[in-house]
């Protein structure tokens, strides 16, 4: 299964021909600034960048090292800086590091993830998906760019706009700005598939999964997610990642 609590994620070395490293271009086409953040996984250095500021329209790319194994990649919204202590936080996807640089941490759920493996296990296969099993923030796609005429995938929906109050996160004029999973909302093991739950026959859809998955038909709605929401490419492609596609 390519889904768990930290999954096969974001963004994995490509060991071909000598091993060349691969280039993820972010795009910005919200109304609004992003700040995206960076998490490696597997036990690999940090990229030289965990996070930054991307304004409304602008595009940035991260070079990733061929020895750079996996990760994942969000985007943070409603950042600020405190004039007084100069701690820098978000309403939603805040890594909690107090600075625009996550340095090794991950996102506060709820936030829409984007997570790739690269040639998983030396098998030249890529991997990749749009998570919202921890929940949604804002809209994303990622898309390899190159010559293997790989699909897209994304979560163009909104859902914060038919989040349930039990699920809603909320800013203090009210509005909604992020939607809880089922499982980080409610903590009942029929929604995390654990304990008793915990394989795909005793854990289906339900129907909070179900008004994911509506808004967001490629995208994980829960751990058992599989089959509609891992895509995979042939190693050797960059990425594109886009938020609010």
């Amino acid at each position: 299964m390519v889904h768990r609590t930290f999954l096969v994620l974001f963004l994995a070395a490509l060991f071909i021909a000598g091993a060349q490293s691969t280039t993820v271009f972010l795009t910005n086409k919200c109304p609004y600034t992003v700040w995206p953040a960076t998490l490696t996984g597997g036990g690999s250095q940090q990229l030289s960048t965990t996070g930054f500021e991307l304004p409304s329209g602008d595009t940035s790319s991260l070079q990733v090292p061929p020895n750079w194994t996996s990760g994942r990649i969000w985007g943070r919204t409603g950042c600020t800086t405190n004039s007084t202590t100069s701690k820098f936080t978000c309403l939603t996807g805040d890594c909690a590091s107090g600075q625009i640089e996550c340095n090794g941490a991950g996102g506060i759920p709820p936030a829409t993830l984007i997570e790739l493996t690269l040639n998983g296990n030396g098998n030249g296969i890529d991997f990749y998906d749009v998570s919202l099993v921890d929940g949604f923030n804002l809209p994303v796609s990622v898309e390899p760019r190159g010559d293997h005429g790989c699909n897209a995938t994304r979560c163009a929906g909104d859902v914060n706009g038919v989040c349930l109050p039990e699920l809603s996160v909320t800013a203090g004029d009210g509005r909604v700005v992020g939607c809880k999973s089922a499982c980080l909302a409610l903590k009942e093991p029929k929604y995390c598939c654990s304990g008793e739950f915990n394989t795909p026959e005793k854990c289906p859809p339900t129907g909070y999964s179900k008004l994911f998955k509506a808004q967001c038909p490629q995208a994980y709605s829960y751990a058992y997610d599989d089959g509609s929401s891992t895509f995979t490419c042939p190693t050797g492609d960059n990425y594109l990642v886009v938020f609010c596609p």
